[in-house]
């Protein structure tokens, strides 16, 4: 059983070992979301790409424009392998590429990464933190939403971990979706399902925990989860 991570750092390696765990079993498109909206893509990615690196000039890593590319080679150094926007010519996908990972994709370029998750095939092509949940925002309307429905119904969540108001949700390849409860120095699991749960149904789960069906909101903590969206949100204050 998956136990929640105590820290950060605790949390990307979770979300390594997940990812490795899916490719051995043959899983291609993965998607990895650590679900914090002040949270950074690019330091996580820095983190979570070592598990790419034996592959050297045969791995890619993909951000949604040239510009955050460029920062990411400037800050990550020399890598053996290529940093590229989404779109560039220079970064091209070839035969002898085996594994892509994309960086915080956005609905803006969700049309874009279906065709070279389509054009990777069988290759491993990995989605780090994807920022398409907002599509409807951005003027794509309802048959881009169904374009984005499709595109990640294809792929395998293989980890996941969001907050909730006193509690979290957390997927772990190969385990079940898991929704913790946060107590006063703690955490507990409260339940586990084999599909994602929405946000009714994390509400019934919550409720019926707490005991209190007219309200699932216990009073405000400090675990692991609250005091890390607090440090986020006043690194970007």
């Amino acid at each position: 059983m998956a136990e929640l991570p105590k820290n950060l750092e605790d949390a990307i390696e979770q979300a390594k070992t997940a990812t490795q765990a899916a490719l051995d079993a043959g899983v291609c498109r993965i998607q990895v979301e650590l679900n914090f909206p002040e949270l950074k893509p690019m330091p996580i990615a820095e983190q979570f790409l070592s598990i790419f690196e034996d592959l050297g000039a045969n791995f890619k890593v993909f951000f949604p424009d040239a510009g955050a590319a460029a920062l990411a080679r400037r800050d990550w150094g020399e890598k053996p392998f290529e940093i590229r926007g989404i779109g560039e010519l220079k970064g091209k996908m070839l035969p002898e590429d085996q594994a892509f990972l994309m960086v915080a994709p956005t609905s803006v370029e969700v049309a874009e990464v279906q065709k070279m998750a389509d054009e990777a095939g069988e290759r491993p092509f990995i989605l780090l933190n994807p920022v398409l949940e907002d599509i409807a925002t951005v003027g794509l309307g309802y048959a881009g939403r169904q374009l984005r429905t499709r595109f990640l119904s294809t792929f395998e969540v293989c980890y996941y971990l969001r907050p909730l108001e006193n509690g979290a949700l957390l997927r772990c390849y190969p385990g079940p979706w898991q929704v913790w409860l946060e107590l006063e120095d703690d955490y507990k699991l409260i339940a586990e399902v084999d599909t994602k749960p929405a946000g009714d149904e994390i509400d019934r789960i919550l409720a019926q925990s707490t005991g209190n069906p007219e309200d699932p909101t216990p009073a405000p903590k400090t675990g692991f989860m609250t005091e890390l969206q607090r440090f986020l949100r006043a690194l970007t204050q």
